[in-house]
């Protein structure tokens, strides 16, 4: 195998691609990138056995042939090598790295030992913009359980009706729903899956601020995001997602309005106090216009006000203070709506301009001791 291409195109593209690379397995291939030359392309490929990337860029290929190398040692190699054009020759096993006056010479190992990642190519599929999938995931994830007692909500709900694509993930304590129109559609009008959440973060990742789409295809046990020349494949979480929709309280009694940022600032001067040895629930009462939140540990006791519109006829409700954070930094909208009913039902947080529909936040209250 020999071909030349541009330093930072490789670079760029080796990131991508390790990006799920195992640090450490027992398989060393898994441990490495597959580097396949095919006339004026380079396909790279990381795969850990759940999650793959394959990302391709144009390079002068002169030679074809495929190789694995190590993903740290070959990234290391790249970020020291001069920004010029960076030539790769193969031997066998014997890789030479030429770069200006700097050059390397390294052992891979064959493509061989290298597992066939997954492929989907029947199926249902969907087209999102980039910017919109992009930030689906990143108001949602951050919800995504961490509790592999229930696997299945270690990772997001993708759910397509009527053009539609909703995501939704929960943990236990808290959900976070987001919906955006679909680009496209083809296969079933309705459909399900669940996404495991590290994979979505790399998703995200990939994705940029463009209206430029993302085609995704479901299969029988994986799904794939093709985005741009990048393809990631993840393996599909089975099992019963939650019912979210009975989940989430309707005609709620008390309906209140903020300002996103004074709200955030409210509650992190409450939350100074508070950490993982810490840990205190932030105590909030509302009140006509206006929103008391206090917080109490053994290093001290914190207290700030918040103006509302609307009155809280004196609710007094508990919350963890970083549940409540993450909703309110998560809320695409400079002003908010709480929607509350009793002191051991959900809060809603609801951008105030925006439809239910299109984002919600539910957030569990945590019971309140008289000390506290």
């Amino acid at each position: 195998m020999k071909f030349s291409c541009e330093k930072v195109v490789l670079q760029s593209a080796v990131t991508t691609a390790g990006r799920v690379v195992a640090t450490k397995s027992s398989i060393q291939a898994l441990e490495g990138i597959l580097i396949e030359a095919d006339q004026d392309n380079l396909s790279l490929s990381g795969y850990n056995l759940e999650t793959g990337i394959t990302t391709k860029v144009s390079a002068d290929v002169t030679e074809e042939g495929a190789i694995v190398l190590s993903a740290r040692l070959f990234g290391e190699i790249l970020r020291r090598m001069p920004d010029d054009m960076v030539s790769i020759s193969t031997e066998n096993y014997s890789v030479h790295i030429q770069g200006g006056p700097t050059s390397y010479d390294i052992m891979g190992s064959s493509d061989e030992d290298f597992p066939e990642l997954p492929s989907v190519d029947d199926g249902n599929s969907l087209s999102i913009t980039q910017s919109n999938l992009r930030s689906m995931i990143s108001q949602t994830t951050f919800a995504v359980s961490d509790n592999e007692s229930r696997p299945i909500h270690t990772g997001a709900l993708f759910e397509i009706d009527d053009q539609e694509l909703t995501v939704v993930a929960v943990d236990g304590y808290r959900l976070a729903l987001r919906r955006e129109k679909l680009l496209s559609q083809d296969g079933a009008e309705k459909l399900s899956f669940v996404v495991p959440g590290a994979a979505l973060k790399e998703v995200e990742k990939i994705c940029i601020d463009s209206d430029e789409p993302v085609t995704v295809i479901q299969g029988d046990r994986h799904v794939t995001f093709e985005i741009g020349g990048t393809l990631l494949v993840a393996r599909r979480l089975e099992g019963e997602f939650l019912n979210y929709r009975q989940t989430i309280p309707q005609n709620n009694a008390i309906i209140l309005e903020a300002n996103t940022s004074d709200l955030q600032r409210s509650i992190d001067r409450a939350s100074l106090i508070i950490n993982d040895k810490l840990k205190s629930p932030l105590r909030c009462k509302f009140e006509d216009g206006s929103l008391s939140i206090s917080s109490k540990t053994a290093m001290g006791s914190a207290f700030d006000r918040c103006p509302i519109s609307g009155d809280g006829k004196g609710l007094e409700i508990g919350f963890n203070n970083r549940f409540l954070m993450d909703a309110v930094k998560a809320a695409p909208a400079d002003q908010v709506r709480l929607e509350l009913n009793t002191a051991t039902s959900p809060c809603l947080v609801i951008p105030k301009e925006g439809e239910k529909n299109n984002f919600l936040y539910m957030v569990l209250p945590v019971r309140l001791r008289a000390s506290e």
